[in-house]
This record gives C-alpha cells, sequence and structure tokens, in this order.
C-alpha cells in the first residue's frame, strides 16, 4: 500500500512553464484527503518551493526535502528537521575545482542567501536564482567561510560545453568527496558526501516508520534516478530520458499532460 508519495518539481510537479496544472492540484489533494503524505523532493531552495506549495493547498502536516537531499523541512512550523553541511574546507576543495575554468562560477545555497562566489554575478547565475524567486548576492569565499550562514550544498554552473568540459575533467575527483549529479544543462551540483534525494527519503521513510514498499516517486531527471531506486513505485515522467524509463517500474505522461495526476490516480489511489 502506497502511504507516501516523492514528487520531483522541475520537468515533473511543473510543467514546461514552470505552472503547477489544475489536474496535478486535485490528484495531489485526493491523496493527501485519503491519508497519503505528500513529499516535494526537488533540487530547488526553499524560495522556489513556497509559492508552488502553497498553491497545492494541503492543510495537513506535510514534509519538504530540498537541496536535492541536504534539507529536510516540515511544513506544520517550516521548522529544519534534518540537513546537510558543506564544511569550509569543503569549501576550499569546490573553488580549488574551478581554478583552470574561469568560465564556470561556483555558487553556494546557504539557509538564507544564494551566493555567487564572484565579483559580479553571471547572468546565467541570475536567471537561474530567478527562477526560485531569488536573487544571487556576488561574494568572496572568505567573506562566506567568516559568515555564520549554514552552506548546504554547491553548483557549478556554465554555458553547456563548457560545464561539459569541466565535468569530463573533474566529475570523478570531485566524486571522491562530494555526492555529484548533472542535474541541467549548465548546472553541475556537489552535495556533502553520501546526500541525496534518495538519502533524504529514506531517513524520512524511516522516521514515518514506511518501507520502500510504502513509497511511490515520480521523477524525470539524472538527480531523481536514485530516489526512483530507493522506491518500490518508481514512475519515470514521459519527458524522461530513455534511461530514466528503463529504470523505472511505470512511465507515466508528460509533465505537460499532468503526468503527476496520472500516475496518482492509476499507481497509488486505484489500489486502496
Amino acid at each position: 500500500m502506497i502511504k507516501l508519495i516523492a514528487i520531483d518539481m522541475d520537468g515533473t510537479l511543473l510543467n514546461s512553464e514552470k505552472k503547477i496544472p489544475a489536474e496535478n492540484i486535485r490528484a495531489i489533494q485526493k491523496a493527501a484527503a485519503a491519508g497519503i503524505k505528500v513529499v516535494l523532493c526537488t533540487g530547488r531552495p526553499k524560495s522556489g518551493i513556497l509559492p508552488y506549495f502553497e498553491e497545492l493547498g494541503l492543510s495537513e502536516e506535510e514534509y519538504i526535502i530540498m537541496n536535492n537531499g541536504c534539507t529536510v523541512y516540515n511544513t506544520k512550523d517550516w521548522d529544519l528537521m534534518n540537513y546537510a553541511q558543506v564544511s569550509n574546507q569543503e569549501l576550499d576543495r569546490l573553488y580549488q575545482a574551478i581554478e583552470n575554468h574561469p568560465e564556470v562560477c561556483l555558487t553556494l545555497t546557504g539557509q538564507k542567501t544564494y551566493f555567487a562566489i564572484a565579483d559580479e554575478v553571471p547572468e546565467l547565475v541570475q536567471y537561474d536564482a530567478g527562477l526560485v524567486f531569488d536573487t544571487a548576492k556576488a561574494s568572496s569565499l572568505a567573506a562566506v567561510k567568516e559568515g555564520s550562514e549554514i552552506i548546504f550544498q554547491a553548483m557549478f554552473m556554465a554555458e553547456q560545453s563548457k560545464l561539459d568540459a569541466f565535468q569530463a575533467e573533474q566529475e570523478e575527483v570531485l566524486g571522491r568527496d562530494f555526492s555529484v549529479v548533472r542535474s541541467q544543462s549548465y548546472i553541475f551540483e556537489a552535495m556533502p558526501k553520501g546526500h541525496t534525494k534518495a538519502s533524504a527519503l529514506k531517513e524520512l521513510t524511516d522516521q514515518l516508520g514506511y518501507s520502500p514498499e510504502n513509497v511511490m516517486a515520480i521523477g524525470d531527471a539524472a538527480n531523481d534516478l536514485e530516489m526512483l531506486e530507493y522506491s518500490y513505485h518508481s514512475v519515470a515522467m514521459g519527458n524522461a530520458s530513455a534511461a530514466i524509463k528503463e529504470r523505472c517500474r511505470y512511465v507515466t505522461s508528460s509533465n505537460d499532460q499532468a503526468g503527476v495526476a496520472k500516475a496518482i490516480l492509476d499507481y497509488a489511489l486505484a489500489h486502496l
């Protein structure tokens, strides 16, 4: 029996216009009314989630996994339940990685601030910050390290060809010390080692007393893969790559066709 549904946001819950289809909202509300926990599980920070969560209109206590598994919030009072932190030593290591790649910007997601480690915020970084209803702040690494803000994760950003070269050189090396993933064409992410959407989802389900057999996960991208593999009821979006679809138990329609609603109705609510 499905007791928890973990839902990715970009490319999954949200359509191509970054909006939630009405069908998805109705299906999620039906699932919550049936006693199923609805957990948004996303790479987005809190600023990029709140407006959408409010749109879902859920009245019961829910949970949100943010920053690709680095933070877990309880929506009852927005307490930070669990989090991973990038240490100052790890920040130095991340900064060293771009030493030979001046076109790649290191960005850091803090508890309150979206940092760009640069003299000025690159246009691409400010664009990404805008997608999560935030504004990036240019800062030196020294200033971030001297501050008191918790840093949850890092993202390397550049145009695709430049990031391809960076990833080819640094992925294996960085992967020894961090959990890394290419989440978008212009974003290569680095989280504290062992922290992913899957690790956060497992920790949360353990706390709730659920097993993987009680979990349905819906996603479309590489940073969803471990979460999908953890969940017994794994659902790939119709817009996911063939590699993602091959690893999932089910395939639903695309994010522009309310695939989340179809998955909830077909695989969760139909079997209550």
